[in-house]
């Protein structure tokens, strides 16, 4: 039987897994459902909850309910849930392994890789968090997928279309646009543009600010500490939302939601729709600045377009439509469930990289440009802050370019090398997300040193930057997966230790072909790191080897294979051996 690669939604309101079954792509259901309420809570018996019996609770018990992490990804910090907390990852992985175990049951056999879809919006902290959580809950992530490109693969399978198609993505917590182009089985993104905070959940916040506001009004009740008072009035906010999709107004009541001086009082109040469309109104003008930006980056007017597709819960919202139809010329279609279509593209790209005959070549492209900080002149004076875009933003993944710079002084021996994420003339006004020294440079040079900066991205989103002394060759070679603290062996065992016990899942299931091991615990800092590296190593042979074939594959398969039996003997000389020979191949395949 060939290996089964799920595709995964792991979305900010709710989740979805699907897989393709007799060429077409399958939602998987959970609990009744193929939507999975992304929330996770403790019931009052200590039991962890996974989806709609968490998110039914969150009213009741706010204080022990976790909802909407997805905007929480990439950063450093832990939630709380009862007497334990939980990063980011972790609760994402108990998402995510719900949804492993609910697609082992329909299939019958274990899952253990996977296509996970991110906003094409995310920053590299957020899509390492998105791997390292498909990591901690058993998958081998074969790729991270954006999410309106998934989406537009499922509008445009089994079908002739052809033509240019803008992709609007308004989810619960983010907002994408992209522009893709579709010519014969070429699926290509031209243009990428979005906003990661900003999505249904805002759309709540505002209607909850609107009821508080007219029940503080109406009864003096003060809400600002009444935990348990707010979750019941932000639930009445997301229901009023979803009535007012197909409602021109919507009565809100809520007994007994406050007491003052000991009396009861009760919220009762009247929403129309035209309240509602008058709050979100600047926020949909945002997405619609975005729609502008991608189109223009793509070097085309709105007239250019063939179709304009909605993704995404929220656009549900009718003035979101109307808006789009009133900028673009073009009534939005709403072919394909909007909360179902990510999953569904996200299965047809797994299963091409499964080997499947289905689903269409993707071309996708980087949603930012990345670049370097050099001495030249900023704003009229000196500056060592001047910023160079190296790899430009909308570019066709994968993708590498080199840049020339030169020492500033004769002699130099090192090289202070930051890379960032933007688009600033100002380096700092970019995100920094890498920074590391070369030194050794030739100190007799008789003159400024050239020194090549060689970029590379790949499919994943995981940028390699090669610094090299063209003079003497000397090379100093750095891969940022992130922009955080990116997981050890040690933290990624931990997690995962951590995720199964909450859910009280004992099984020792196999995680894939590279399942990570923690070292002896008797190594110092320079072998721990050795054997932190070969692990990534082999799990970059893994998710390279999917885009491989013939003599490049087998040379891939064997060298991986040569680097496991040396983890598996703990042989550290035998490591660093076979971790030099993979890193080698890897770096010219990728």
């Amino acid at each position: 039987m060939r290996d089964v690669i799920v595709g995964i939604d792991l979305g900010t309101t709710n989740s979805t897994i699907a897989f393709v079954r007799d060429g077409r792509p399958h939602l998987v259901d959970v609990d009744g459902s193929p939507l999975l309420p992304s929330v996770v809570g403790l019931a009052p018996d200590g039991r962890l909850l996974v989806g709609r019996a968490a998110r039914n609770q969150r009213h009741l018990y706010p204080e022990r309910t976790i909802g909407s992490v997805k905007r929480r990804m990439g950063e450093d910090l832990r939630v709380p849930l009862g007497d334990d907390r939980y990063t980011p990852v972790e609760v994402s992985a108990m998402i995510l392994r719900r949804l492993k175990a609910a697609a082992e049951a329909e299939l019958g056999h274990g899952v253990h890789r996977a296509v996970i879809t991110v906003p094409a919006y995310f920053s590299d902290a957020q899509r390492t968090a998105t791997r390292e959580a498909g990591e901690v809950a058993g998958f081998t992530v074969e790729r991270i997928l954006h999410e309106p490109t998934a989406a537009s693969l499922t509008y445009v399978e089994g079908t002739e279309r052809s033509g240019t198609f803008l992709v609007y993505d308004l989810g619960g917590g983010t907002f994408d646009v992209s522009i893709v182009r579709v010519q014969g089985d070429l699926t290509e993104v031209l243009a990428s543009h979005g906003d990661t905070r900003l999505g249904g959940d805002d759309f709540d916040a505002l209607l909850f600010d609107l009821l508080r506001r007219r029940f503080e009004e109406a009864t003096g009740a003060d809400l600002r500490e009444d935990l348990r008072a707010r979750a019941r009035l932000t639930r009445a906010a997301e229901e009023a939302k979803i009535a007012l999709s197909s409602q021109a107004f919507v009565q809100v009541t809520e007994e007994h939601l406050a007491e003052v001086d000991g009396v009861p009082r009760h919220l009762d109040t009247e929403v129309t729709r035209a309240d509602y469309e008058d709050l979100i109104e600047p926020l949909l003008e945002r997405t619609a600045d975005s729609v502008a930006t991608a189109l223009r980056e793509a070097s085309l007017l709105a007239r250019d377009l063939d179709q304009v597709i909605l993704v995404g819960g929220a656009t549900r919202t009718p003035r979101v439509a109307a808006l789009l139809q009133e900028r673009t010329g073009r009534a939005p279609h709403l072919d394909v469930d909007p909360d179902k279509a990510v999953a569904l593209g996200a299965a047809l790209h797994a299963a091409r990289l499964a080997g499947e005959a289905t689903g269409r070549i993707l071309v996708d492209v980087t949603p930012f440009s990345f670049g370097t900080s050099y001495f030249g002149t900023l704003d009229g004076w000196p500056s060592n802050d001047c910023y160079k875009v190296i790899l430009h933003r909308n570019t066709p993944l994968p993708c590498r370019q080199a840049e020339l710079f030169y020492t500033v002084d004769v002699g130099q021996d090192a090289v202070d090398v930051t890379i960032f994420q933007g688009d600033a003339e100002d380096a700092l006004d970019n995100l920094q997300i890498g920074r590391f020294l070369v030194d050794g440079l030739d100190p007799k040079a008789r003159e400024n040193s050239p020194i090549v900066f060689d970029l590379a991205l790949d499919l994943n989103g995981i940028l390699q930057v090669t610094v090299t002394e063209k003079h003497t060759g000397l090379r100093k070679h750095v891969v940022i997966e992130d922009a955080f603290r990116r997981l050890s062996p040690e933290e990624l065992v931990a997690a995962r230790l951590r995720v199964r016990a909450a859910l009280g899942d004992d099984e020792d299931e196999p995680t894939g072909p590279s399942p990570i091991g923690a070292p002896p615990p008797d190594l110092g800092p320079e072998d721990r790191a050795a054997w932190a590296g070969a692990v990534a190593l082999t799990e970059k042979a893994d998710r390279l080897r999917a885009d491989l074939d013939g003599a490049d594959r087998d040379e891939v398969d064997e060298l991986t294979e040569a680097l496991r039996d040396a983890l598996d003997a703990a042989d550290l000389d035998a490591i660093r051996v076979h971790s030099a020979e993979l890193a080698d191949v890897l770096f010219y395949l990728e």
